[in-house]
């Protein structure tokens, strides 16, 4: 069986902060994430980093809410606590 699944990312940036909104649909579960990143004033304008690390922060909270998820869908599995 083959299956593609769709990861929305939206980013909102500004001068100094950007924000990525990760949104994950898994039959029927749905992970959902914010990643930020601020610029320091005194740092160059380089919008390229800011939206890689909050893409990042973003998917690595998504990524843990689909971890737990599945661990805790083992552990029902299982009957354990």
């Amino acid at each position: 069986m083959e299956k593609d699944l769709t990861l929305q990312l939206h980013v909102l940036e500004d001068d100094t902060d950007t924000a990525v909104h990760a949104v994950l649909n898994i039959r029927g579960d749905h992970f959902e994430a914010v990643g930020r990143a601020r610029r320091r004033p005194t740092d160059r304008k380089m919008p390229v980093i800011g939206e890689e690390l909050s893409v990042a922060r973003a998917l690595q909270d998504v990524a843990a809410q689909v971890s737990e998820a599945a661990n805790t869908k083992i552990e029902e599995f299982l009957g354990t606590d």
